[in-house]
């Protein structure tokens, strides 16, 4: 038994005492196969997933590291029984292979027989398969090659998909000189590659777009680009033009304003899921080139008619850029079929340690609702409960304090509700961003705000993603998507690109205590509590009298 700071529980939970020394280096261990589940201030509670341990599994990892860092850092002797169960939920990964055989084309084969004879008499894989060729192989059909991918996670039988990948139309890329990729970013690109397909998991404002740069350089082909939005398809575009031999003639926008098609073409998931009479027009650009690579920006977002696709065209290599697997709607396991497992997952801490990312400081400033608006909170219906929380009038004060607090320096009002934030705007005196805004006006806005001529901005989610703002040092949340783990990650960075003089950022979230506003805020915190950030909490009293 060793004073570790871990404590393993049967039912495949972890209790990690935050305070403890080795804490720090115990996270980084258990980073790649285990979720963080809840974050108070001293506990810290992991679970062990099978998905967590097929992406590390997947990642390079064997069983073997994960039992050794387990027991290494436990306080307690782990289970024997769980270990077992670690070790056979991490073996089911790759018994099930897709293949390419020459005589039959694309195969199933099983390196367990009795597995194959399991699956096969599931009712959604049997209609996926073709012939039995013999004992431990079936034909698949190459269209339904990500349908059965998707099958085989549900079940429990990860397939390992070594069929390769078409090459594509080739077209020349080289990277301009005068740039180094950052180590990381190497390490990332070459763990993609590798792997054939798969996601890049890494810090806002890490340089994924450059990690797609260097994918591309891999690649030599077309490439179909897919982002969150207009704004974000023209950074994509600039970067490419600034790290690339690429000429503007050779990158395409396909958005509601443009429908290029070039050799690189940019797309927007909104024009690709816009749906008319029952069909999707836009999807055709998936077949208008046969691209040698598809890049899915901000991949947690991944919309459900671009999931459908993508389980079409498989044999093409896809790369996934995020800040954060997590989605809201479940669907990690879609990721991990249809785009591919986690190919490289950088912590966030680590990057800032070695200052690609600024350090950040995280306060929640909980304000209080005067006793008549509680009364009105307390006999709400449920479904205005949190709007009105989170619009609490008491925050513009706190807003209007932290401004005051932060004056000389770039900072982001962020917000949900457009009546809140057309508020704020008019008690700063600042430039309100919403989605209304056109897209030229948000460009010349947030060039006045990268060149500092704009200090403060006040914007709603449409700048949760892919906005590059490099000198925002604070940000001041009034509202979001109700507990949105992704949606906390991606404010944060927001403001994590590392400053000239080296300046630590400021994160800021203004919450109603007792109310959903404060239980959404709980949740919304725990992905970057696993990334090592704690959030320090102070009552709005202290702030307004400058304590």
């Amino acid at each position: 038994m060793t004073d570790g700071p871990l404590i393993v529980q049967s039912d495949k939970t972890m209790l990690l005492e935050v305070d403890h020394a080795d804490s720090a280096a115990c996270r980084k261990a258990i980073a790649p196969f285990a979720e963080l589940e809840r974050a108070p201030e001293h506990i810290h509670t992991y679970r062990l997933t099978p998905l967590g341990l097929w992406n590390a599994r997947a990642a390079g990892h064997d069983a073997e590291s994960v039992i050794d860092t387990l027991i290494r850092y436990s306080r307690y002797p782990v289970s024997n029984s769980l270990l077992i169960d670690i070790a056979e939920t991490m073996s089911r990964y790759g018994r099930l292979q897709i293949n390419s055989d020459p005589a039959n084309g694309l195969i199933l084969q099983a390196l367990d027989v009795a597995v194959l004879e399991e699956v096969l008499k599931s009712k959604k894989v049997a209609p996926l398969l073709g012939v039995r060729i013999d004992d431990t192989t079936v034909v698949v059909h190459p269209s339904e090659r990500g349908h059965l991918k998707q099958a085989l996670v549900k079940l429990g039988w990860p397939a390992e998909d070594v069929a390769g990948y078409v090459d594509g139309e080739r077209h020349s890329i080289s990277l301009k000189t005068d740039w180094q990729a950052r180590e990381y970013q190497i390490h990332a690109a070459d763990g993609f590659w590798h792997g054939g397909s798969g996601v890049v998991v890494l810090p806002c404002g890490a340089g994924k777009t450059l990690v797609g740069a260097l994918a591309m350089y891999r690649a030599q082909a077309t490439t179909l680009i897919l982002v969150t939005n207009t704004v974000s398809a023209r950074q994509w575009r600039d970067e490419l033009l600034k790290r690339t031999n690429l000429t503007a003639d050779e990158i395409g926008e396909y958005s509601g304003a443009k429908k290029e098609i070039r050799p690189v073409t940019i797309a927007t998931y909104q024009v690709m899921t816009t749906k008319r009479q029952g069909i999707y027009p836009h999807l055709e650009v998936f077949d208008s080139r046969d691209w040698g690579l598809i890049i899915y920006d901000e991949v947690h977002l991944l919309p459900a008619p671009i999931f459908r696709f993508t389980a079409d065209i498989q044999s093409r290599r896809r790369l996934g850029l995020t800040a954060t697997l997590v989605r809201e709607d479940g669907r990690e396991s879609d990721v991990f079929s249809l785009i591919g497992p986690k190919r490289y997952d950088a912590p966030w801490k680590e990057i800032e340690n070695q200052g690609y990312i600024a350090p950040a400081d995280c306060v929640e400033v909980r304000v209080t609702m005067p006793e008549p608006d509680r009364m009105a909170y307390a006999v709400a219906e449920q479904e205005d409960k949190y709007r009105m929380a989170a619009s609490a009038a008491e925050k513009i004060e706190i807003v209007e304090a932290l401004v005051h607090q932060h004056e000389g320096e770039q900072i982001l009002v962020i917000g949900q509700f457009l009546d809140q934030l057309a508020e704020l705007g008019e008690h700063l005196d600042a430039p309100v961003i919403t989605g209304a805004t056109s897209v030229k006006e948000r460009e010349r806005l947030y060039n006045q705000f990268r060149t500092g001529e704009v200090k403060l901005l006040v914007v709603s989610k449409v700048a949760n993603f892919s906005i590059d703002l490099p000198e925002a040092t604070v940000a001041i949340q009034v509202s979001g998507s109700f507990g949105s783990r992704q949606e906390e990650a991606q404010r944060l960075g927001r403001i994590l690109r590392p400053k000239f003089d080296g300046r630590t950022a400021h994160f800021y979230s203004v919450v109603t205590r007792d109310t959903l506003d404060a239980d959404f805020a709980q949740h919304r915190q725990r992905f970057l509590a696993e990334q090592g950030y704690s959030y320090r909490i102070i009552d709005s009293a202290d702030l307004a009298s400058g304590s």
